[in-house]
């Protein structure tokens, strides 16, 4: 029986203890009207706010419930309002922006056969905008797929991030990488993995360096909902209470593991974000789509690590508007509809109403930035085709294919570097 086929057959409440296999079902397919009732919500501003060193078992019930700072009317509220000055949050709206508008562009360039591959980050902006913006440069991040607003948010120019895309010249990963597999080492950005969750242990592990060395530094790391059923997610969970390692485990939940309802990650049992308290440490189950509230619990976890608290796990609950990649079509496992009915808003609307409301902002202006970053991002892509493209030269040197991946070349890749530098010779 396939996964459809469960999905037509007894409908019965997921509560039901009657024997038998449990096959978690998606709330709603194609066809069907999208249904976020199973989500648990909390009105913005009720959370308590713990001291930052209280005891992991005062997060229990964070972990549960949701953070949220702003309100129905786009009002910051409550105890975990970061209370920031209008032009952080400015420049919070930009960088969302900017990661939106790059998204789209990029999108566009596979559809016309530009690029081979695209993950976008649609709805889930702030994860990594407000996030970043809230640890210090120092800090070392550890990204998943969809966290290219991390690298706009630190600076990295968006030609670079282009070009590696494009896999042309000026490839920061010289080819050997996926399209969007980027990284920075100035930046304090490790290497993206197409193997999932690895990041997680790695973080940890770079965190209990810095704790050896007596750093204030930290580490961030993000993988999506799907991941948390991997083992190295529960690896690095370990790692991190028994070490009390000075890192934030950002968990983005948003709903959707490419085809697959995050419901296959245990989540009609409890949420992510408890597994933080269920090993000893600290669990915030947080409004992925309320930059303010992104913010905030970031800031708290960071200033947790850094006085000895050691790690938080931070859910952080959105959605994926867009498809999983541009190899994916999301119509064939959930409704078309689900994006317009999801409960939790749009990340940039939301800051965008925020600052409109505390007179920091206006639509005119908001229309004055699309047009600045789209000529920005035109400009930029103008300069990275240049570099070389998918049909065009010029090409990467096929030779650094010998380059930076051992100290000293052993003598039989030598042997093959000369014969293929033979074979090219004219």
């Amino acid at each position: 029986m396939t996964l459809g086929e469960f999905d037509a057959a007894d409908m019965a409440d997921s509560r039901d203890m009657t024997p038998g296999l449990h096959i978690p079902r998606a709330p709603a397919r194609p066809g069907q009207s999208p249904d976020f009732g199973y989500l648990t919500l909390s009105a913005a501003g009720v959370a308590r706010r713990p001291d930052v060193l209280a005891h992991f078992r005062e997060t229990v019930g964070l972990a549960g419930e949701l953070i949220r700072v702003l309100d129905d009317e786009f009002r910051a509220v409550g105890p975990w309002d970061p209370r920031l000055d209008e032009q952080v949050l400015r420049d919070g709206l930009r960088a969302m922006l900017l990661t939106r508008l790059f998204d789209e562009r990029m999108q566009r360039a596979h559809r016309q056969g530009k690029i081979s591959f695209y993950v976008r980050s649609l709805g889930e902006e702030a994860v990594s905008v407000a996030a970043c913006m809230a640890l210090r440069s120092c800090d070392m991040l550890f990204p998943s797929y969809r966290n290219q607003g991390l690298f706009i948010t630190r600076g990295r120019p968006v030609v670079d991030l282009m070009c590696q895309v494009l896999g042309n010249t000026r490839d920061m990963c010289k080819g050997r990488q996926l399209p969007i597999f980027y990284h920075w080492a100035a930046g304090n950005l490790f290497s993206l993995s197409g193997n999932l969750t690895t990041q997680f242990p790695q973080a940890v592990g770079w965190a209990m360096a810095a704790a050896l060395k007596k750093s204030d530094a930290i580490a961030a790391a993000w993988t999506g909902d799907g991941s948390a059923s991997e083992g190295d997610f529960h690896e690095a969970l370990v790692f991190a209470t028994v070490y009390r390692a000075p890192v934030i485990l950002n968990v983005v939940n948003n709903q959707w593991a490419i085809s697959t309802t995050e419901r296959f990650t245990g989540t009609e049992q409890q949420t992510l974000a408890a597994r933080g308290p269920g090993c000893g440490i600290a669990g915030l189950r947080v409004d992925g789509n309320d930059f303010l509230a992104v913010y905030a619990a970031t800031r708290w976890a960071a200033e947790r690590a850094r006085r000895g608290g050691g790690a938080t796990l931070i859910e952080l609950v959105t959605y994926r508007a867009a498809a999983h990649s541009t190899s994916d079509d999301p119509s064939r496992y959930r409704p078309r509809e689900e994006q317009a009915n999801w409960p939790l808003g749009d990340p940039v609307e939301r800051l965008k109403s925020h600052l409109i409301g505390r007179a920091a902002w206006s639509q005119e202006q908001h229309v004055h930035l699309v047009q600045e970053l789209e000529s920005q991002l035109a400009a930029s892509w103008a300069e990275a085709v240049q570099y070389g493209t998918l049909t065009d030269g010029p090409r990467l040197d096929a030779d650094l294919m010998f380059e930076d991946v051992f100290e000293r070349l052993p003598e039989n890749l030598r042997r093959q570097r000369e014969e293929f530098r033979s074979e090219q010779e004219p």
